[in-house]
């Protein structure tokens, strides 16, 4: 049974910086697509980072792209989302989720079978 478990959220400033943390648990994950999404108030789920399998490419939407990085320690089964220069906007609760295979498609919340509690990211 896969669980991912994020933590790492919490209150910024404006312009500060967070680290989010997804551990994978119950699996080998080399072989699956990971992500970070996130979804504030009202709003639909948003794809923001995703990482291929075994850390290979990265992916970015263009709201977070050059502001959070998406990386991956193979050796702890974690995966993580360095969160930087951060807006009001980034405001939102963030989950993990794992999907088998490849990246194709990998903004589209559906395509992804794991998913973790969630986080959440305030900025004031």
């Amino acid at each position: 049974q896969v669980q991912l478990v994020e933590s790492g959220g919490g209150s910024v400033q404006a312009g500060g910086s967070l680290k989010l943390s997804c551990a994978i648990v119950g699996t080998t994950y080399s072989t699956f697509c990971m992500a970070w999404f996130r979804q504030a108030l009202g709003k639909d789920r948003e794809g923001i980072a995703g990482i291929a399998p075994a850390g290979g490419s990265t992916y970015y939407a263009d709201s977070v792209k050059g502001r959070f990085t998406i990386s991956q320690d193979n050796a702890k089964r974690t995966v993580y989302l360095q969160v930087t220069s951060v807006k009001s906007e980034d405001t939102a609760m963030y989950y993990c989720a794992a999907k088998v295979g490849g990246c194709g498609g990998w903004y589209e919340y559906w395509f992804y079978r794991y998913w973790g509690q969630g986080t959440q990211v305030t900025v004031s």
